[in-house]
């Protein structure tokens, strides 16, 4: 086994504190990673308090990860000591279903291996996450990061890039359709940056005035403020497609009203209580209204690789694991703009 460092939380009252524990060793598949960054996503504090039940502790949180490879085993050939790569929101899956056949293991009908509060395909082994020093993956959840990306910037890319790239290229999403975001958070701000290179005519929407110049900044050409009615019914009807990426209560008719007739809203935030939907307001248009997860293996690398090729990174303010309480609370009040990355040095500390 491998002694490795990392934060946990002991149960769903505790503050993330120091623990250490022990890795798998490396088998003929696997991958050694050394950890440089990992990404905070809103999901790592609602697991971490049990806020969407079922946790298991002690739980090392943390499903974007960057670092290099440190050493692989005896059948691996996709990669080498030295290499730069991640691990995003699963590290297996049976890889036998049709999902999994289908490169759509975050679908797998057996239940994919969560990269953290999960178990692995023995379904008794727990899985731990990226607020560590060191993870071990089997090499076919293991990606490439491309060398002109900062590992910093793209540790988020893992989770939230993915979580906002997938909808939007699996509506096909491109010039000249109109493209609302909802929400400049998080994910808010790298749906907005793939829209907008995908060649899409970008607005965010947003409760918030005052996101106007970040939204132009990340590549919107406008806001629609939803407290605002004569903007709503400025805008109404001419969207092609919304990607929703609020996690907090809120009306998806007010949203669905921006719709053209066959437009689409695609969710990918998740609130921790039921929304309240009037059917009309997708009967009215012939509506769409559908969820979406991360992507697969194969999608995610080519979300890395279109990264690279347009130099697209998150917007990021890298921190020490000793602030990651801090962090959390900061989260829950949208301070940040737009993704806190830990820089994993921090642990020898």
């Amino acid at each position: 086994m491998i002694p490795a460092k990392a934060y946990a939380a002991q149960n769903a009252k505790s503050p993330l504190a120091p623990w250490s524990f022990e890795r798998r060793d490396v088998g003929p598949d696997d991958v050694l990673i050394d950890i440089a960054y990992c990404g905070v996503c809103h999901s790592d504090i609602h697991q971490a308090r049990n806020e969407w039940g079922g946790a298991t502790f002690p739980m090392v949180p943390g499903h974007e990860i960057v670092g290099t490879v440190a050493q692989v085993g005896a059948n691996v050939k996709k990669f080498k000591a030295g290499d730069r790569v991640g691990v995003g929101c699963m590290v297996d899956s049976c890889r036998e279903c049709a999902q999994c056949k289908a490169d759509l293991e975050q679908f797998c009908e057996k239940g994919m291996s969560g990269t953290y509060n999960g178990f692995e395909q023995d379904k008794k082994t727990p899985t731990q996450g990226g607020y560590s020093d060191k993870v071990v993956v089997t090499q076919d959840f293991v990606l490439s990061i491309p060398d002109n990306l900062p590992l910093d910037a793209a540790a988020p890319l893992l989770c939230a890039g993915i979580t906002t790239y997938s909808p939007l290229r699996h509506w096909k999403i491109g010039k000249g359709d109109k493209v609302g975001i909802i929400g400049l958070g998080g994910l808010g701000h790298m749906g907005v940056k793939f829209a907008a290179a995908f060649g899409a005519e970008t607005y965010v929407i947003t409760t918030s005035p005052g996101k106007a110049e970040d939204a132009k900044r990340l590549g919107a050409v406008g806001t629609v403020v939803s407290k605002d009615k004569d903007d709503l019914a400025k805008h109404a009807g001419s969207f092609d497609f919304l990607l929703c990426t609020v996690a907090a209560e809120y009306d998806p008719g007010l949203y669905l009203g921006l719709l053209k007739v066959d437009g689409t809203m695609a969710v990918v935030g998740a609130p921790d209580k039921p929304l309240n939907l009037h059917l009309f307001s997708v009967i009215m248009g012939r509506k769409t209204l559908a969820g979406s997860l991360i992507g697969g293996i194969k999608e995610t690398q080519e979300m890395l690789d279109f990264c690279g090729e347009h130099n697209i990174v998150s917007d990021i303010e890298v921190i020490n694991i000793q602030q990651i309480n801090e962090a959390y609370e900061r989260m829950i009040k949208s301070d940040v703009r737009y993704r806190f990355s830990i820089d994993m040095k921090s642990l020898a500390a």
